[in-house]
């Protein structure tokens, strides 16, 4: 599937640069909090480099279409393990396409890795990935700088949202680099 192959190209180069510094740092008013309203989403847990990932949302699409719950806004992923502490084959990423509410019939029937869930309503904190940039690191340590400085925490793992899926690398693809947060509790 052309959308499968588009992300597996960029993915595949996002795992390389994910360790190396090959951008500015990004302003710190390229961060900002926004509200997500829940979201009901059909998802599949990967393992393992973002070489064969492209199957892998193609397979996920594919499903979503023969169980009439096609994809209703653009690919998620929510990274649920650091390329700094494991091997790029044990990465864990859980890939989310937004599906339609009646999906829901649904959850408990795909399998033992695919599923389909309601995420509730949610803050996140949100910076701009443009296309050329592809230093993920520097965008995320400016992302925690930021809430760190405006009085947010973590709630959650990482997540990207793919904004565009053109181009042959992650470099050309613009996404939104987001964390769930709350409010930091006070200090004593």
């Amino acid at each position: 599937m052309r959308v499968g192959m588009l992300v597996l190209a960029a993915l595949v180069a996002a795992a390389g640069a994910a360790a190396a510094v090959l951008a500015a740092e990004p302003a710190k008013s390229d961060v900002s909090v926004r509200k997500v309203n829940e979201q009901v989403v059909l998802y599949t847990v990967y393992r393992g480099d973002y070489s064969g990932v492209g199957q892998t949302i193609g397979s996920l699409i594919g499903t979503a279409m023969q169980k009439g719950a096609p994809p209703a806004g653009p690919i998620t992923f929510v990274y649920l393990n650091s390329p700094q502490f494991v091997s790029k084959e044990h990465y864990l990423t859980e890939i989310r396409i937004p599906v339609g509410a009646d999906a829901l019939k649904l959850a408990g029937t795909l399998g033992e890795f695919t599923d389909v869930k309601k995420l509730p309503a949610m803050e996140v904190a949100v910076i701009h990935k443009p296309v050329g940039q592809d230093n993920v690191p520097a965008l995320r340590g400016a992302l925690m700088r930021w809430m760190r400085e405006n009085g947010y925490e973590a709630a959650e793992a990482f997540g990207e949202t793919f904004l565009s899926q053109g181009g042959a690398s992650y470099a050309d693809m613009e996404t939104e680099i987001f964390l769930p947060v709350q409010r930091a509790a006070a200090q004593p």
